[in-house]
């Protein structure tokens, strides 16, 4: 039996996993029907969405120099990968050059389609996935089963008995205890780190930022705490402008996890400047082919458009069967994109021979399509590869289907009865006496079809079309005068009238409560008596905060005076930083409608006091509140600093068996003071 296929039924017969991925379908394409439905004008969003994609890559050069020339402005060193084996040698030379000992690394789909973590360790590199699924997988020696659920095939016992034996934690099924543990571990590890290692979910092309979206706080730990930062990032991931960016924010988070945005945005320009008492002296950024280009030129180039949310596999009714891990070329490897974006992806960019097979394990049935936030046609992309239109121009010309013979048979088959009036009319009488023939109505085709590996195949029709067209025509007819009336009584309903629209602060307040933050609304006069009030609560005696020159004037005198130790980050004392349970920071800016905070760094305003401490207090004046995302975007005092975050809520994940864990490496709880 083929690896594929050996895959295919250890999957369906393994009730653990069934039991796994029937849950996070569930739940995954709920949220995002959801998140959609709050959404007004969505389907006009993703065909702008489409627009954006396709215009990137169909001027992609220019982009991209345009993109490397913002980089470089911005003081990122830029390095163009060919390959793989390029890309690796790059993070190594770059590694050798710092000393680097140990490295840890946030979620990356583009290190693990290079092969990056087994590199490094062969050169005596230690390298700790900090994303919990990834970290939960890594400990496993598994490679993702999800691109943006990594551990999406385990429940929280198989977690439970992992964590006991490696961790060496009481044995447990309580997902905030195995939570908090790996907290704990990682926690040193990001401290520790000589480098950090991140993907980019999108870089824009005017600006030469990069963004990374994390909900758990370990993408903001990675490019902040260590003293070097290297990105991955597959040169098709750019969008022209800002404006651009913010419709990719409205879409991405809804597609992959049903939110209106994720918990930490960060929007990254260069390395820490003269007078920043945080972020990394070097960024680096790796822009990596690997088939990239030959991928534009070819039939398949709109798969370029994929913005990795993952609803594809969510959707996916062979995914929900099979999960991640039984997508394996035909010598065993596993492909690094599964589900049908991977269907198309792994052949484009690793080779119709070892990966075509994949694009067969599909229904095409269109759900793919309907759930992609960017519109990408996955059953004409998957087509294409059935039919061996992958690589360059002249493979393609000699290009053969890879179905397998009994299907050949089979389509040549049904083509020759097909073309022949007579003998499709022959055909359809023998098929409906099957259809009467078969107990039940359904056929027990044999294993070698691969239907009887999982399921019956229905049986044929017992009427052709044309016999139960009439019938049902006959019938309609004469239902046709209640239906119009129908029709027109609901035009003449009146539509509901509009609800009473919110403040910028309600809506702001709303969306934060939402996202299980608190707001606060205060003067500025009672400020200090507030915060010592709440820090007394929580038993904090001192925090980390912004400079006296970023918070409203004489907050940290008050504060002192009701007994609250002040310590400003520096350089070089991140240890000391990460004890202190409580931060406290300013507001650049906030948006009413996700309840987002804008911070940014430099001198006087370390990021790290919105990061490392348990707890994020954060200071927001009220004429600095605006409508959305997009008005945060282009506020000037993002575009000028070296990096910047947008925060909605406190850290968050739900890797283990789709369950809400609050606090997994950044601040458990945000308290917003609006003045």
């Amino acid at each position: 039996m083929k690896p594929f296929n050996r895959r295919v039924r250890a999957s369906l017969l393994d009730a653990n996993l069934q039991f796994a991925l029937d849950a996070n379908a569930k739940r995954r394409i709920t949220v995002r029907q959801n998140a959609f439905a709050s959404l007004p004008g969505a389907e006009q969003m993703r065909h702008r969405a489409h627009a954006v994609r396709l215009e990137v890559i169909d001027h992609l050069d220019e982009y991209l120099e345009q993109f490397t020339r913002n980089l470089e402005r911005n003081g990122v060193i830029v390095h163009r990968a060919a390959d793989a084996a390029q890309a690796v040698q790059i993070v190594l030379e770059i590694a050798h050059a710092h000393g680097v000992q140990r490295v840890a690394k946030s979620k990356t789909m583009v290190s693990e389609e290079i092969g990056l973590n087994p590199a490094l360790e062969a050169e005596g590199l230690q390298v700790v996935e900090t994303d919990l699924g990834e970290y939960i997988v890594q400990l496993r020696g598994e490679p993702p089963s999800h691109i943006i659920t990594p551990a999406v095939h385990l429940r929280r016992q198989d977690v439970g008995r992992l964590f006991h034996e490696k961790l060496g934690i009481p044995l447990t099924e309580d997902i905030s205890v195995m939570t908090a543990a790996a907290r704990k571990v990682l926690r040193e590890v990001f401290l520790s780190a000589d480098m950090g290692i991140s993907g980019v979910n999108f870089g824009v092309a005017e600006t030469g930022t990069l963004c990374i979206l994390t909900n758990e706080g370990n993408g903001r730990m990675v490019t902040t705490v260590p003293k070097v930062h290297v990105a991955l990032m597959g040169m098709e991931r750019l969008v022209p402008t800002l404006d651009d960016l913010a419709l990719m924010l409205a879409l991405l988070p809804r597609s992959a996890t049903g939110q209106k945005i994720t918990v930490y945005a960060n929007l990254l320009h260069g390395p820490r400047r003269e007078g920043e008492p945080d972020g990394p002296g070097e960024r680096h950024l790796v822009l990596l082919d690997n088939g990239r280009s030959a991928v534009q030129r070819s039939e398949l180039a709109e798969i370029l458009c994929c913005i990795r949310c993952g609803a594809c596999l969510n959707a996916c009714p062979v995914f929900r069967e099979i999960g991640g891990h039984a997508y394996v070329g035909k010598g065993g490897g596993y492909a690094v994109y599964p589900g049908p974006m991977g269907s198309v992806v792994a052949p484009a960019l690793f080779g119709q021979a070892e990966f075509g097979h994949l694009a067969r394990a599909s229904s095409l049935c269109g759900a793919c399509a309907e759930a992609c936030p960017v519109e990408i046609d996955l059953p004409r992309l998957l087509l294409r590869v059935r039919a061996g239109q992958v690589g360059r121009p002249e493979e393609r010309a000699q290009a053969k289907p890879n179905a397998p013979w009994l299907l050949s048979l089979g389509l040549r088959l049904f083509r020759w009865a097909a073309v022949s009036p007579g003998r499709f009319a022959l055909a359809q009488r023998l098929a409906g006496w099957l259809g009467r023939a078969a107990p039940g109505g359904w056929l027990r085709l044999p294993a070698l079809t691969g239907w009887g590996l999982s399921k019956d195949f229905p049986a044929p029709a017992r009427q052709t079309f044309h016999q139960r067209f009439a019938v049902r025509t006959a019938s309609a007819l004469g239902q046709a005068a209640p239906a119009a009336a129908a029709v027109a009584q609901a035009e003449a309903i009146p539509a509901a009238p509009l609800g009473i629209a919110y403040s910028l602060i309600g809506r702001f307040e709303q969306e934060l409560a939402a996202l299980g933050g608190v707001s606060v609304r205060c003067s500025e006069a009672e400020l200090p008596g507030r915060i010592a009030a709440l820090l007394r609560e929580k038993g904090v005696q001192a925090i980390l905060a912004w400079e006296d020159s970023a918070l409203p004037g004489g907050l940290l005198d008050g504060l002192r005076l009701q007994g609250v130790g002040v310590v400003h980050p520096r350089a070089g004392n991140k240890w000391e930083d990460a004890q202190l349970r409580a931060g406290l920071t300013g507001v650049i800016a906030a948006a009413a409608e996700t309840g987002s905070l804008l911070l940014t760094g430099g001198p006087g305003r370390p990021l790290n006091a919105s990061l490392l401490p348990e707890l994020h207090i954060a200071i927001l004046r009220q004429e600095h509140l605006l409508p959305g995302i997009a008005d945060l975007l282009v506020h000037p005092a993002l575009r000028a600093s070296a990096a910047a975050v947008l925060v909605s809520g406190p850290s968050r994940t739900a890797d283990i068996e789709m369950t809400l864990t609050i606090g997994v490496h950044g601040p458990g709880e945000l308290v917003v003071f609006c003045i």
